[in-house]
């Protein structure tokens, strides 16, 4: 490792455990994604129609242990 990225690793390790959690999410999305892709109009347009029903409260609101419970129930 180069003396550089230790200095990103130690400088994130100070980080509080909430920021660096992001950070470690944004690294691993970086990985995940071989190249960046825009979202088609039609998706752009589902996303801003489901912040629209969340905002104005006309869809219901799942918590996401009960979501993940149910999901995690139907791979067992």
């Amino acid at each position: 490792m180069t003396a550089k990225a230790e200095q990103i690793v130690a400088d994130a390790l100070a980080l509080p455990a909430q920021v660096r959690a992001f950070v470690a999410e944004k690294l691993i999305e970086s990985l995940d994604a071989a190249t960046p892709s825009e979202l088609s109009p039609a998706w752009k347009e589902e996303l801003r129609k489901r912040c629209r029903e969340i905002d104005q409260n006309t869809v219901p609101l799942l918590e996401a242990d009960a979501v993940f419970g149910k999901a995690f129930t139907s791979l067992t």
